[in-house]
């Protein structure tokens, strides 16, 4: 088993051999992502989203994701190349060509941009200087950053207001958004920073929604789900990273100590 991952600054290439790998991970830029070969599952929660060889998409910054990848049946490796555009980056780009964002206008978790001829041909280029191995050269990917802007602007000139808006994030519905994402195993400070409020902010609003301090809830709301789904025959080594447990055996002793049984019990009643 092993991996690969090329940092050449903000263009990412990475290989994945094993059979899956999976996990999540908090976006914090936007991201411009090209699927090689293997298949790629995100879920932001609600809905999940696949991609195969050839797909391109594009994800918003500031949101929780899981994901799945998972090389090819028939063998070989999971690979991507990921463009990483940074708010500085963004900052440098919107001065020098006057672009600035004048409405929020896609919440979409992530866009499709498959049928782009221009950003697949960009793409396959890409490619070429990754594998002879040019993308050291900084200059050089500076230069594929700026054109990969220019020509995902010219694909989506919408995404314009979403590109160059650089306020953090607003107050957002602590229900709304903690029932959607109490799965993610995240800080709380990341709830709070998505949430738009300082830690305390966060925490207080929270108590006065929910009656109940946030860690408190996320335990119990994750167990509850964890209780529904082993009702429906789950197995507990196949649920608890999908509730934000770290490990099994944590998961297994906080199940107990809630319902006084463990949770295979649960599956043979």
């Amino acid at each position: 088993m092993k991996s690969k991952r090329e940092d050449f600054g903000n263009i990412v290439y990475s290989c994945y051999t094993q059979v899956s790998r999976q996990g999540e991970h908090f976006v914090s830029d936007h991201v411009l992502s090209y699927q090689i070969a293997g298949d790629l599952v995100l879920n932001d929660g609600i809905n999940d989203y696949s991609a195969t060889d050839g797909t391109i998409r594009f994800l918003r910054r500031n949101q929780l994701l899981k994901f799945i990848k998972q090389p090819p049946a028939v063998g070989g490796d999971f690979k991507s190349l990921s463009i990483y555009l940074g708010q500085q980056i963004l900052k440098d780009f919107s001065l020098e060509y006057g672009l600035t964002s004048e409405k929020k206008c896609f919440d979409h978790s992530l866009l499709l941009l498959t049928d782009s001829s221009l950003l697949q041909n960009f793409m396959q280029t890409l490619l070429i200087y990754q594998f002879s191995d040019q993308l050291s050269d900084s200059r050089l990917v500076e230069l594929k950053v700026k054109e990969a802007l220019i020509l995902l602007l010219q694909e989506k000139p919408e995404l314009k207001d979403i590109l160059f808006d650089f306020n953090e994030p607003g107050k957002l519905d602590i229900e709304a958004f903690m029932n959607k994402n109490y799965h993610f195993n995240v800080n709380l400070d990341r709830f709070a920073y998505l949430t738009g409020r300082s830690l305390a902010t966060f925490k207080r609003d929270f108590e006065k929604i929910f009656g109940i301090s946030p860690g408190k809830w996320l335990l119990k709301k994750r167990l509850q789900e964890a209780h529904y789904l082993l009702e429906k025959g789950r197995m507990a080594s196949d649920i608890y990273l999908d509730l934000g447990f770290e490990d099994l055996s944590h998961f297994s002793f906080a199940f107990k100590k809630l319902y006084g049984l463990s949770p295979s019990k649960i599956i043979s009643t």
